[in-house]
């Protein structure tokens, strides 16, 4: 068989459903005959966003595999692939490459030299019998240790050659293996976690992506110990609980700004403590015990006291029997700080209930995703922000109660990418509302995949707020800048999602946006994409921490 047959056999044997691709490249026929159902973008970086959240939602069990044509493809995918890498999810990537004729030429823009800095690993198969071996390395890269994207090159001259069918025949798929802390920093850390005053839990997506939230629960349970999560991370702890702080990333809620602030304690569990622009700025001068997968966390943007090396689910299962021993088997009384909790998240509240509450037209941005949390049944929901305002206005207020029931992302941010992020999570969720949550300029950079959407009936509801400018930056382009000539955005969203196949409704009113959510809601369940657009005001003031920028 030809190299790219054999490419598309392996990929089925790991159980590769869908492939996300933008052509031209031959494995994507080969992975059509194979029963691979190829899935067409309009762009290399909506490909890579579909097999982001495709592989998030099976917490990186299902692979997301996208594929490209050589040189330009490889080029274009640059930013999408940089996203990828900064937020860690595991995906293959599979270019096509210039003939091993031509790899060295000045000019000639081979993926396996510009991509060593933006993915896990990645290689050139330089010869078809190393192409099992080649295979099987990559799938073992994205099960094991730190998540990230892997890719494989295949050079055009490659993958029309020859390959024996044994060799293809012979594959295994790899398995994942995880390991445990060492029983001194399990033991540490449980007597640091008890003797703590004012210890804070800060999830990360380690924590999903182990699926270890119910020894989360458990261990936050039996310690009474409140739970602040990552933006990455959102959903692991359910935000309806009495221990829940909410979440804590580029916006805030005041509960886990106030509580991470005070502690005297943080225990991060699969956290990797990062400081950038999209993280919650951790405070100097506490105690840091942290769960992680890759050694270079610890230490790295703050000093860890106690390190536990290890996949989280078996650490949190060690610190569990560790911490339950040292207590009897009983659970602490929480009773003191879950009203502390309970009393910090209602002042916060009422600070901002006019905004959420708000009857204005333009319509507030707050006062919608108010009705997204009274409308939608957010245990059978996905949502997502995207990049810039629409992100710091809903990861504080959005409620989300089940592991991945919120999908976010953004250490690198680009416009537009939650569009392409949850067209791939309703690939993998077809039973749940995905539910994108964008902005206008955002909208700008993804609108003709509103038609990707329509073709492959993917049912994404995206709920678009126009403020007709880009509220977010300094100045408010376009509007701020009315004396070079500017004037405000002027598109027509709804009509547009029409015009491609889609369901679009424009919402002038505050009091419609409730039943807009439900009609919209219905149609993208019945598999057409539907999209909202809601008239808003620019809304400039966010919750973040009062520490910003001091860190």
């Amino acid at each position: 068989m030809k190299a790219n047959q054999a490419i598309a056999r392996i990929l089925k044997r790991e159980g590769v459903e869908y492939l996300f691709c933008y052509p031209s490249n031959s494995l994507i026929e080969a992975c059509a005959v194979e029963g691979i159902r190829p899935i067409l973008a309009r762009t290399e970086r909506t490909v890579l966003s579909m097999a982001d959240g495709y592989t998030r939602m099976h917490n990186g069990k299902n692979i997301g595999v996208c594929c490209f044509q050589r040189a330009s493809g490889s080029e274009n995918m640059f930013g999408g692939v940089a996203q990828v890498m900064s937020d860690n999810t595991p995906i293959l990537i599979l270019p096509g490459g210039n003939r091993r004729t031509e790899q060295g030429i000045p000019y000639a823009f081979d993926a396996k030299d510009h991509y060593r800095n933006t993915t896990k690993w990645v290689e050139s198969i330089n010869l078809v019998e190393r192409l099992p071996a080649m295979m099987r390395r990559a799938f073992s890269q994205l099960r094991n240790g730190r998540r990230g994207p892997v890719m494989v090159e295949t050079p055009m001259d490659v993958a029309g050659e020859e390959i024996d069918e044994a060799l293809v025949e012979a594959y295994v798929p790899p398995r994942s293996f995880r390991s445990a802390a060492g029983p001194d920093e399990v033991d540490a850390a449980a007597r640091a976690l008890l003797s703590a005053q004012r210890p804070v839990i800060l999830a990360g997506q380690g924590t999903l992506y182990a699926e270890a939230w119910e020894e989360l629960l458990e261990l936050a349970e039996l310690l009474q110990v409140p739970v602040a999560a990552t933006m990455n991370s959102k959903g692991v702890f359910p935000e309806d609980h009495p221990l829940s702080l909410g979440t804590a990333g580029a916006a805030c809620t005041g509960t886990s700004d106030r509580f991470l602030t005070d502690a005297d304690l943080i225990f991060g569990v699969g956290a990797s403590f990062s400081a950038n622009t999209y993280s919650y700025p951790l405070p100097s001068g506490k105690r840091m015990v942290q769960i992680t997968t890759d050694e270079r966390d610890l230490n790295k943007d703050h000093p860890t006291e106690i390190g536990l090396v290890g996949d989280a689910k078996l650490v949190l299962r060690q610190l569990l029997d560790a911490t339950r021993d040292r207590l009897g088997g009983k659970q602490r009384d929480g009773a003191a700080v879950r009203s502390q909790v309970a009393a910090a998240k209602q002042a916060w509240l009422d600070e901002w209930l006019p905004r959420l509450t708000s009857d204005d037209a333009p319509i507030s941005p707050y006062r919608v995703i108010h009705e997204m949390n009274r409308v939608f049944d957010r245990r059978n929901t996905i949502v997502t922000h995207d990049a810039g305002n629409p992100r710091d206005q809903i990861l504080p207020f959005y409620e989300a109660v089940t592991p991945r029931g919120y999908l976010g992302w953004g250490k690198s941010t680009h416009l537009g990418w939650g569009y392409g992020l949850m067209m791939g999570a309703k690939l993998a969720a077809p039973e749940k509302l995905v539910v994108n949550f964008m902005g206008d300029a955002a909208f700008g950079m993804v609108g003709m995949e509103v038609e990707t959407a329509a073709r492959e009936r993917i049912g994404l509801l995206t709920v678009l707020i126009n403020n007709q400018g880009m509220a977010g930056y300094p100045r408010g382009y376009p509007t701020a800048v009315t004396e070079f000539g500017f004037a405000q955005l002027t598109g027509q969203y709804a009509k547009m999602a029409e015009t491609l196949g889609g369901y679009g409704e424009r919402v002038e009113q505050a009091d419609d946006v409730g039943p807009a959510l439900e009609r919209a809601s219905k149609i993208a369940m019945e598999g057409r994409p539907a999209l909202l657009e809601i008239m808003t005001r620019p809304e400039t003031v966010i919750s973040r921490s009062m520490r910003r920028g001091q860190g």
